[in-house]
């Protein structure tokens, strides 16, 4: 079995402070890499590279968390043999997001769905002919027509709705057993962000959205890419009766301040209670979801502006 590696752009003369004096040097120097080839070839001669075999990036696991090593050279070694010389395992990254620090989940988050859109994207939709990746492995481009491909990422709106003294939480049949979060699908051609929020809240809860904040966004790597963008909502007074679309969802309620302030206090429980259910938890702090909630929590009254 062959070894699919996987290059950052973390490189040792990316982090030299004599390049890194300003955020402008960083980002022409990226913007570099990506488009000059030979900038490229050069700057992997002193390289740090993470390792990747079928998208799941090799790791070494520390008491509570993963480690993600940076390897100078590749060696040309089969699977088994690479993880026994790098004393580690080539683990999927969904098992092991949440424990990986956050520089490290970002950047391997990065090129696993830049890997994975180089996989799904190695023909030209126009002449089915095959494309050509440049080094940076920035774009593909179709030897026959010039066409230009670059990876792409499919926005989402994720969304905590609130009637102002609750918020409301729904999983999917897909969550780990007990574990609720904000409201999320993904955006309609032709809509806009307001648009899509509008849609999504009424689609799966039947609930009609009065106003909405933009609050952040995240780059998230599944199922296929995604750029997470996270809005707080709330709803019409007194139109607080959910009706929950089983298409979409297993279930949705409403919980207080003090239920979802308990639950962020807590790790995530991997136990049973004694009468068979699963407790209540929450997103891990890694996920946007988790900062929309502890917005919420703490300043729940928060002035939300007209759409």
């Amino acid at each position: 079995m062959s070894l699919y590696c996987g290059i950052t752009r973390r490189r040792k003369s990316f982090w030299c402070c004599r390049l890194l004096s300003t955020y402008v040097t960083k980002t022409r120097y990226l913007s570099e890499l990506k488009e000059d080839d030979d900038a490229c070839k050069k700057a992997q001669q002193t390289g740090a590279f993470y390792l990747f075999h079928n998208l799941a990036p090799l790791l070494q696991k520390s008491e509570h968390q993963y480690l993600a090593p940076q390897h100078s050279l590749l060696a040309s070694l089969q699977k088994p043999e690479m993880e026994t010389e790098l004393k580690g395992s080539f683990i999927g990254l969904r098992k092991a997001l949440f424990q990986l620090n956050v520089k490290d989940a970002s950047l391997l988050s990065t090129a696993q769905a830049l890997l994975r859109w180089h996989d799904a994207h190695q023909f030209c939709s126009r002449s089915g002919q095959p494309t050509k990746k440049n080094v940076a492995g920035s774009k593909r481009v179709c030897p026959s027509n010039k066409i230009i491909y670059y990876p792409q990422m499919t926005p989402v709106v994720i969304t905590l709705v609130s009637d102002g003294t609750q918020c409301l939480l729904a999983r999917q049949s897909s969550f780990p057993e007990g574990m609720y979060s904000a409201l999320a699908g993904f955006c309609d051609i032709g809509e806009s962000l307001e648009e899509a929020v509008r849609r999504e809240v009424a689609e799966e809860v039947g609930l009609e959205v009065e106003r909405l904040q933009y609050s952040a966004s995240q780059h998230w790597p599944f199922p296929n890419g995604a750029l997470m963008i996270a809005c707080h909502a709330t709803v019409k007074p007194g139109q607080t009766e959910i009706q929950v679309n089983l298409r979409e969802l297993e279930a949705a309620a409403w919980f207080s301040h003090d239920e979802v302030a308990t639950a962020l206090r807590k790790d995530n429980p991997s136990y049973q209670q004694q009468n068979g259910a699963f407790p209540f938890w929450l997103p891990p702090k890694l996920a946007i979801a988790h900062q929309l909630i502890k917005e919420w929590v703490e300043k729940p009254t928060c002035s939300i502006l007209p759409p």
